[in-house]
């Protein structure tokens, strides 16, 4: 398998919204780059990074978790591998265990805590001095994700700010090395 990125994002983005289009460039990005992708595999940012990943001939993996959303039909129709999770803790730690690399998009409390849980990785990696798996993150997110309490600049500096898909381009090819 090639490397993957994980994408996160919110499962409300809708056909021609902002976000939506953002996540089908991302994911149309990751595949012509030779990357495959996984998501939380449902609706929203998580099917247009899916299609666009898809249409460029990535594997679409979708790691979802039926016991907690047991009113969605399964996942969307562009994974073509779904990987069920009991629990959403165990959703995230697949999600990072699987992937090179990770990208937050806009979302909302559940996309949320996969950045955090990302960023945590990375910087315990780093404190470990193991290699930390880089993290780009929409720059929608800045003003929750700044110096505060204990985070400080050191921490900011494991995240890549974003605003468009074309922005990650050398983060992506970064990935394949």
């Amino acid at each position: 398998m090639r490397p993957v990125v994980a994408v996160f994002g919110s499962s409300r983005a809708v056909p021609g919204s902002k976000t939506y289009d953002l996540a089908f460039a991302l994911g149309k990005l990751v595949g012509e780059l030779g990357l495959d992708l996984a998501t939380g595999g449902y609706g929203g940012a998580m099917e247009a990074a899916s299609r666009g990943a898809r249409e460029a001939g990535a594997l679409v993996l979708g790691v979802t978790a039926p016991a907690v959303f047991p009113e969605r039909a399964g996942p969307n129709p562009f994974v073509e591998l779904e990987l069920p999770s009991p629990s959403l803790l165990s959703r995230i730690e697949r999600l990072l265990d699987l992937a090179a690399a990770y990208v937050a998009l806009p979302g909302g409390i559940g996309t949320l805590a996969e950045i955090v849980a990302a960023w945590n990785r990375a910087y315990v990696d780093r404190a470990a001095g193991r290699p930390a798996r880089p993290l780009a993150v929409h720059a929608g997110w800045r003003s929750l994700l700044r110096p505060a309490l204990e985070i400080g600049e050191e921490a900011l500096g494991l995240l890549r700010f974003f605003e468009e898909a074309s922005e990650l381009e050398d983060f992506l090819k970064s990935v394949r090395q």
